[in-house]
């Protein structure tokens, strides 16, 4: 398995990712909030809906990130 298409972990304080995409379970863990807290704001409108993989997974990219991360600094 070539580097770029190994599966990444969490490791320590930092994630790692596969193809600059992240899963829900990722950026909840980065954010310091839960997966749950995600997807309520999410149905309540506050964010927007994230994007879907083949799989249906919600994916984020890095400017998604940086956009939840100044929505939950502000709220909370």
């Amino acid at each position: 398995m070539s580097n770029a298409s190994a599966s990444m972990r969490k490791t320590g304080s930092s994630f790692m990712k596969l193809d600059d995409r992240f899963t829900i379970t990722q950026v909840a863990t980065h954010l310091g909030v839960s997966v749950k807290t995600i997807l309520r704001s999410e149905k309540a409108g506050k964010i927007r809906k994230a994007r879907r993989d083949w799989r249906g997974w919600r994916v984020y990219s890095q400017a998604e990130i940086e956009e939840l991360k100044g929505f939950f600094e502000a709220v909370y």
